[in-house]
């Protein structure tokens, strides 16, 4: 029997379906974000420009470390909404707890590169000197809280795939309340600096996790986590390596582009850098909306795929499509108009403030870009394809990237033309997208031509 968390994503009207399942994970993102800000906030009001500016200087990189496993969440999610949609609940149970000792041992060794590596990757990025001590500090600390960040995101991944997004974000919701709450205590009223708010965010990612764990584990249905069944199962391992690789390796490659983009910004001093890390900050509330459709682009195309319902397909991609331009051009132009204002309370220093604007005025107003990529991608995905989007991805945006910083940004040495290059490479890789989801979709039609419906 289906229970009320769980989610038939291969029958019925989409639209319903697809936004009762993206508002909470829409909703799960922004309210991470939210509390994520406020260690911006507080670290950038209470502990300085330069404390504000080493938090920022180590999200590219910590990406680059952390993307790869999280794009192994990918293909666990992938992989269960497949089954799950095909009625297999044995393999469901088996790629479930194969996920989660993945997740686990790669905790662990993030943990340990992370800390081990922190300072030399931070000097290749040509961090300030006023400012990596802090950011050293602060991302060793990060690191520690490894596995249980790795634990929600497969946890959550697998809750994802039975259409259940409801309990991370309730989960999610308590987590941050006690990140925001240390925060406030271990910055202002401590005195601790990064430190405390790194400490604030693993103890509330301890807390999340400990939540999914429970979770899972009274769950009645094939997802239920049970400590006597973890065991590596091969050849689960190899089928969610072979969609989560591809989608790790292209987020950690195209982190590397974020790097360098990261490495330029810092050429410009650390006032440039904390104005680039606030709006920052802002931009990631409309991407992880945006991303939100993305996810439910994989989930739901998976299940389909699984579920043989493939005449769903083409469907799911375009109501996908229209809800996340939509997205975009609502939350990215709104960010803009009121930049100034929601700026200002990341730093009261007007310099910050108009090197938050000069970035958002070009990215935030294009936004609807990425997530028109992103969707296309997750689209792809779901059907069960992860290196033709990841060879598309890199090329049309990683190394297009890294070309642009050693040619045209060094002809123009500002940071518009630094900027600018996202929306370009957007918009080169979206294009390319779409003809791959035109090519999967016509090998997967002529696999299955009896059963393809409603082209």
């Amino acid at each position: 029997m289906q229970k009320s968390y769980e989610m038939d994503m291969c029958s019925g009207p989409l639209f319903g379906k697809i936004l009762l399942f993206t508002l909470p994970l829409m909703l799960s993102g922004i309210l991470q974000l939210l509390f994520n800000a406020a260690d911006v906030v507080v670290v950038g009001r209470f502990a300085g420009n330069e404390a504000l500016a080493a938090v920022g200087s180590t999200g590219s990189l910590t990406n680059l470390l952390v993307n790869l496993f999280i794009g192994l969440s990918v293909g666990a999610n992938v992989l269960v909404a497949r089954d799950y949609g095909a009625k297999k609940e044995w393999e469901v149970s088996q790629t479930v707890h194969t996920s989660m000792l993945i997740s686990a041992a790669g905790g662990i060794l993030l943990s340990v590169v992370g800390i081990a590596a922190a300072r030399p990757l931070l000097l290749l990025m040509d961090t300030p000197a006023n400012v990596i001590e802090h950011s050293v500090l602060y991302m060793r600390i990060y690191f520690l809280g490894m596995p249980v960040m790795l634990l929600f995101n497969f946890g959550s991944a697998i809750l994802r795939a039975i259409g259940d997004t409801r309990r991370p974000l309730f989960y999610l919701i308590i987590a941050g309340i006690t990140n925001v709450a240390l925060n406030l205590c271990f910055v202002i009223s401590f005195h601790m600096g990064v430190a405390g708010v790194a400490l604030a965010t693993v103890i509330s990612q301890c807390v999340s996790t400990t939540l999914i764990i429970r979770c899972l584990i009274r769950s009645e249905g094939c997802f239920r986590l049970c400590f006597d069944k973890l065991h590596m199962n091969w050849n689960k391992f190899r089928k969610i390596a072979a969609v989560g690789l591809p989608a790790g390796i292209q987020s950690s490659l195209f982190s590397i582009s974020n790097v360098l983009i990261q490495s330029s910004v810092n050429s410009f001093g650390s006032v440039a850098m904390a104005g680039n890390t606030a709006g920052s900050n802002i931009e990631g509330f409309v991407y992880t909306a945006m991303n939100s459709v993305h996810q439910t682009a994989v989930s739901f195309t998976g299940q389909n795929l699984g579920g043989k319902q493939y005449g769903r397909i083409n469907k799911i991609l375009a109501e996908c499509l229209g809800f996340v331009v939509m997205i975009g051009l609502v939350m990215g132009n709104g960010a803009v108009l009121f930049g100034e204002e929601i700026l200002g309370l990341y730093s009261t220093d007007a310099e910050v403030i108009a090197y938050g604007m000069q970035r958002m005025k070009v990215i935030c107003t294009f936004y609807c870009l990425c997530g028109i990529m992103d969707v296309l991608v997750g689209s792809i995905r779901g059907l069960g394809y992860a290196v033709m989007p990841m060879i598309v991805s890199l090329l049309g945006a990683c190394a297009f990237r890294v070309v642009w910083i050693y040619t045209i940004f060094q002809w123009d040495r500002t940071l518009h033309t630094l900027y600018i290059s996202y929306p370009v490479s957007w918009t080169l890789t979206a294009l390319a997208h779409a003809v791959c989801f035109a090519v999967v979709r016509s090998r997967i039609k002529g696999r299955n031509a009896a059963e393809w419906r409603n082209l």
